[in-house]
């Protein structure tokens, strides 16, 4: 028995590449150069074991998850687990210069993390710079074992997991923004499951996703996006979905024809497939929904759905002959608000809703652009000569050179931060105006490394609000190392007055990701009950590099089991 159990396990890690040993799943991550050929070009992509996009990482809730990462690239590598809660174990959480110091060339780093309460899809990815852009992946967390899902079992699961193709080195894009102060070039192509499907060359028809099913069958897609810098529109042609799941948390099940989706959220779709279909193959399609005043990739990516039929050929159709789902105008934000209203958590026994009904600490955040100032003798290609720039509270957070985990850990019983970052992050903007009104002259933004503290156990309330300083547009914001509620969210100035009196305490939807509306608002709660250092979002790349980013720390608890543990000894230096 010990030599088949055994050679099972060695054949599931040459296979999969990861090995079961009871509830612990060992994954080896190696990050390597892989030439890639997408649109009639070959590039040289980072890739985790030479795949793109890179291999699922798959366990049950309550599992043990360890992935050893071993850069073998020239470029400083850290591996994010988005939205795994982390309890206790933010050394794992893998944002570069907040809870580690990036793995160098030749180095390597064991994430040590266990899956608490969750299941369902979440998604790794780098955390650095716009490594990202290939650097991902899907994480899947089954149920307990012996436990069905709370919706009809599917024949099938299927990750379907939206991206960006750049047919330059994204770094150099990105690098060239932060120097010349204007946009980046935008991306090529989007991408399913790493193809960008048939409508953009001559080459892009044999880069098709293609998801075979068969007739009266119930379909489980884990649809992702991974997408630097685009929320998207998605749907199947001639098909109805079911959306039952959002950033790993059951939903209340409801149909929709449409599916938007935000840069680091998933949502899970039942796709239940025709009984009797008149043809055998039909399209998938997606593109973008912006409101900003920036340049950005107008294209539709498609892929096919494609009957096995009894007695019948399984020859995919011409895609000249298929017809493109009809997709929403690329401002279409009533259809996007209408889709998110349609949220709402299982509110039962089994998944109850605990929402804070009572707040320690209220936060009201702006959220938008603005600018800094052109540098001497040098020409800027930002608003009116000067640099883009992106902010929350009109504070641009300024990236540090060292761990700002290892400084507070360094530092939690002394009264010093170590000279790296400060602990006044304003709760509230500084100097109120018309936030999604007329904009104001002055679009300059301050900077600075600054960290809202909050002691254990505090139940928190952020209010996120759009700005219109340089255009109004939505934000989709992450927050690591919880999930919080939605419990509200609309267009406009929020008012706290009236808008709390409408606050949903009873079924908010849960996630880690919110699309802040564009022009509008929308409020969160959750409980600080993971201490440690956690980074808070936009989860557009272009954003983030610009500054629209801030972290929390949150403090120790009083027991044992409330403290935050030592760092690992294989933990990256700076």
């Amino acid at each position: 028995m010990a030599l088949l159990a055994f050679l099972f396990s060695l054949f599931i890690f040459l296979h999969t590449g990861f090995t079961v040993a009871g509830r612990t799943r060992h994954y080896t991550f190696n990050v390597q150069l892989q030439n890639v050929t997408r649109l009639c070009k070959t590039k040289s992509i980072l890739t985790v074991n030479g795949k793109f996009p890179g291999p699922p990482v798959v366990a049950r809730e309550g599992d043990r998850v360890v992935v050893k990462v071993i850069n073998k690239v020239s470029n400083n590598v850290s591996i994010h687990w988005h939205g795994i809660r982390q309890l206790l174990s933010g050394w794992a959480d893998g944002p570069a210069y907040v809870t580690q110091c990036p793995i160098e060339t030749g180095q390597s780093y064991a994430y040590n993390f266990s899956i608490t309460g969750q299941r369902g899809t979440l998604f790794w990815h780098a955390h650095i710079s716009w490594l990202r852009a290939t650097l991902y992946g899907p994480i899947i967390i089954l149920p307990f074992k012996n436990t069905s899902y709370p919706f009809p079992k599917p024949h099938r699961e299927v990750p379907l997991i939206f991206g960006e193709w750049f047919n330059a080195d994204t770094e150099a894009v990105i690098n060239q923004a932060l120097q010349t102060g204007g946009g980046p070039n935008v991306s090529d192509a989007y991408t399913i499951n790493g193809l960008p499907g048939p409508l953009y060359n001559s080459c892009s028809p044999n880069e098709t996703f293609k998801l075979k099913v068969k007739p009266g069958k119930t379909y489980l897609l884990r649809i992702i996006n991974a997408a630097l810098n685009d929320e998207l529109f998605f749907r199947v042609s001639n098909h109805t979905l079911t959306v039952v799941e959002a950033d790993a948390v059951y939903v209340k099940p409801f149909e929709t024809d449409i599916v938007v989706i935000a840069p680091g959220q998933t949502t899970n779709v039942l796709l239940k497939t025709m009984a009797n279909p008149t043809k055998a193959t039909f399209f998938m399609a997606a593109r973008p929904y912006f409101t900003g005043q920036g340049t950005f990739d107008n294209s539709t990516v498609a892929g096919i759905l494609h009957y096995l039929l009894p007695n019948k050929t399984t020859t995919t159709t011409a895609s000249s002959t298929i017809q493109i789902p009809p997709l929403p105008p690329i401002n279409a934000t009533s259809v996007v608000a209408n889709f998110s209203n349609k949220f709402r958590s299982l509110a039962n026994a089994q998944f109850p809703t605990n929402v804070p009904e009572s707040v320690d600490r209220k936060f009201f955040f702006t959220v938008g652009l603005g600018s800094n100032p052109c540098p001497r003798n040098q020409t800027c290609q930002g608003p009116n000569g000067s640099m883009f720039a992106a902010s929350i509270n009109n504070i641009s957070f300024t990236n540090p050179t060292t761990a700002l985990l290892q400084t507070y850990f360094s530092n939690r019983y002394s009264n010093g931060v170590g000279g790296v970052y400060t602990t006044d992050f304003p709760s509230s903007p500084l100097i109120p105006f018309n936030y999604t009104g007329t904009p104001p002259n002055n679009t300059r933004v301050g900077n600075g490394t600054k960290a809202a503290v909050l002691p254990f156990n505090t139940t928190v309330e952020v209010v996120l609000q759009d700005t219109s300083i340089l255009g109004a547009e939505s934000h989709p914001l992450h927050l690591h190392g919880y999930n919080f509620y939605v419990v509200g969210q609309g267009f406009g100035n929020f008012d706290p007055q009236k808008d709390p009196q409408r606050f949903n305490l009873v079924d908010p939807v849960e996630r880690n990701t919110i699309a802040v509306p564009s022009g509008g608002w929308a409020a969160i709660r959750f409980r600080a009950d993971n201490p440690g250092v956690w980074f808070m979002h936009c989860h557009f790349e272009v954003h983030m590099s610009w500054g629209l980013k801030m972290v929390w720390i949150v403090l120790d608890g009083e027991l044992p089991n409330q403290k935050l543990p030592p760092p690992p000894s294989d933990l990256p230096k700076c």
